[in-house]
């Protein structure tokens, strides 16, 4: 399986060189790299992954993300940027995307990342992870005991957080990928949450782990 990723990215020489890691790397393949999301728009690229900078020129990553689930309903988007404060981490995740990494994480365990969010992860810089628990921990508001997880729920949601994704989780937990699936089911109707950003921002705001 070929994993087509778009990469939006305003500095020149470092979209190259994404562009160039993707190519170089089988089963990835870079399907547009753009410098701007008004242009990434106008592709009609069907990407299964978009890696998006922040600080771009024109409209800001942040602010693109919607108009990008809208275009591109099917693809996770990974913000790639430079930023690690907790505002536009949770800026970020509110919006929608489905990671965030770091611009130093090694390109190895970027195209871990990228596999990962294609099927379903969350994958997030450890540094990123760390911030977001400090950000997130300084709002915490009681848990209504209605939205009480499970000890397995639990477990799950914090393999969510580290960046497992279904299979991952199936293998680690010796369950099946439908029962994983029915867990995560329960841990979004607890939450009142949509999608696995959600759940995990929403972990974290709450101290629920």
């Amino acid at each position: 399986m070929i994993i087509k990723v778009m990469v939006i990215e305003d500095h020149q020489e470092f979209r190259e060189s994404l562009s160039y890691i993707l190519e170089s790397s089988e089963g990835h393949e870079c399907c547009g790299k753009f410098p701007s999301v008004e242009l990434a728009l106008l592709s009609t690229s069907k990407p299964d992954v978009i890696l998006l900078d922040i600080n771009l020129s024109g409209m800001s990553g942040i602010e693109g993300i919607p108009k990008l689930k809208e275009s591109f309903p099917m693809a996770a988007i990974l913000m790639l940027t430079v930023y690690d404060d907790g505002d536009s981490i949770f800026k970020s995740i509110l919006a929608g995307a489905d990671g965030y990494l770091l611009k130093t994480t090694h390109p190895l365990r970027l195209l871990q990342a990228i596999e990962d969010a294609s099927v379903g992860g969350c994958p997030m810089s450890p540094p990123v992870a760390r911030q977001s628990m400090n950000f997130f921990r300084k709002h915490v508001p009681a848990l209504p005991k209605e939205s009480m997880l499970t000890e397995r729920e639990k477990e799950i949601l914090q393999l969510i957080i580290d960046g497992f994704n279904n299979d991952d989780i199936a293998e680690k937990l010796f369950i099946s990928i439908q029962t994983v699936r029915n867990h995560i089911r329960h841990i979004y109707e607890k939450l009142h949450v949509h999608s696995k950003s959600q759940a995990v921002v929403k972990a974290l705001k709450e101290n629920l782990l």
